[in-house]
């Protein structure tokens, strides 16, 4: 994909013409730091996003040491509340980094993005200061294994539950929705009794496999999960994108507080992705365009996000827009902005039609009433759930 001249979008025009310095880049008391810490990885995933630009593998080291990160850190994230997440490639090839940073910032909230291969050989004292675990799976056991690599499936899920009890917060299954073949009983068992999983969040894989009646099929087995979330008041099925876009329906003041109603996905208010060599980029799906650097931890700058809601993208006119707040970012630049018309009509337009799909299916089920009578658990999950905190809970 050929990017050419940089573009720079100000949500307040007026801002424009201020010097850099005077412009805060970060919108609000949050920030989301993603430390990739190498770009080397021990599967070969098929549909993995970093390998746009040949970005995979391409940094294996940390260029920048940690008392550049303490003065970037010093320099412009000083009173802002701090999640660190431990990134890749797989984050694990990289344990001195991790431990490090750990022990540096012992303020920070930290969480592991996995492919969950090697999460065993952590130490027990990284593992307990775990806020949660992004485990990359995708459904069941012969789907995972048809993206991932024979036996990784059972691989995995050995490793999850050998740790499950020395990891101090939760563990989510992280999955990437790429097969239209995925059906509801390899989605439903991952929250099963007998799993290590907390929570499932899923993302629509951006990739074109919306073709045929794959869209229907995926809009099937959403009616099942969407039914089975509201058949209970007592309990939550933690689904992480429906509890997020039930919160949203309910409580749209909560966007303007987190992220000051813009892209839920945060890449234009507080999220900072650091490459191996201290390059920082707003998207960790787009680090192979140029013209979406943002900053450096070595030479110590950061300007705003690059990656801005316009006029282009048609997010304003949408029916999902109060609740979906622009879903990926990303996905709206490519097919909007740079007018790939070939990725907007397979993969963005898809995507946008589940997600009013799931928007109108939830509206069906009477939300303000089901949340009325569901327990205090049940509404301080919805309310409050830490993990919307780490990943864009729309699919």
């Amino acid at each position: 994909m050929h990017h050419s001249t940089p573009i720079h979008f100000y949500s307040d025009s007026a801002k424009a013409d201020i010097p850099q310095s005077d412009v805060n880049p970060i919108v609000g008391g949050r920030v989301e730091l993603q430390l990739l810490t190498t770009l080397k990885c021990n599967l070969k995933c098929s549909y993995c996003s970093l390998g746009v630009g040949e970005v995979l593998g391409s940094q294996v080291h940390v260029e920048y040491d940690i008392e550049q990160l303490c003065a970037f850190v010093d320099k412009h994230l000083l009173g802002k509340e701090v999640y660190v997440t431990f990134y890749g490639g797989e984050p694990t090839l990289n344990k001195p980094l991790m431990l490090e940073v750990m022990q540096r910032f012992p303020q920070f909230r930290f969480q592991l993005q996995t492919n969950a291969t090697l999460i065993s050989k952590l130490p027990d004292e990284t593992l307990s200061r775990l806020s949660n675990v992004l485990a990359s799976i995708d459904g069941g056991e012969a789907t995972t294994d048809g993206y991932r690599g024979r036996g990784i499936y059972r691989q995995v899920m050995k490793n999850l539950r050998e740790v499950r009890a020395k990891v101090g917060g939760t563990i989510t299954a992280r999955v990437t929705w790429g097969n239209p073949d995925t059906c509801f009983e390899e989605l439903d068992q991952l929250v099963g009794e007998d799993t290590p999983f907390d929570y499932l969040y899923w993302q629509f894989v951006a990739d074109e496999q919306y073709g045929g009646d794959s869209v229907a099929k995926r809009q099937s087995v959403l009616v099942q999960l969407i039914d089975k979330f509201f058949s209970r008041t007592d309990v939550i099925y933690p689904l992480i994108p429906l509890m997020g876009m039930v919160r949203n329906k309910l409580f749209p003041t909560r966007a303007q507080e987190l992220y000051a109603g813009r892209t839920q996905c945060r890449v234009s208010t507080h999220l900072l992705n650091v490459m191996p060599n201290g390059e920082i980029y707003p998207c960790p799906d787009m680090m192979y365009a140029p013209e979406m650097k943002m900053g450096d931890v070595k030479s110590n700058w950061l300007k705003k996000s690059p990656l801005q809601p316009t006029a282009a993208m048609p997010c304003d006119g949408c029916e999902a827009f109060s609740w979906c707040r622009g879903n990926c970012m990303k996905n709206m630049y490519l097919g909007y902005v740079k007018q790939d018309e070939r990725y907007r009509t397979n993969v963005v337009e898809p995507i946008c039609e589940l997600i009013r799909f799931m928007g109108r299916e939830i509206d069906q089920h009477k939300p303000q009433a089901w949340f009325d009578r569901a327990t205090l658990p049940v509404r301080k999950q919805i309310m409050d759930c830490e993990v919307y905190e780490y990943v864009e809970i729309m699919p």
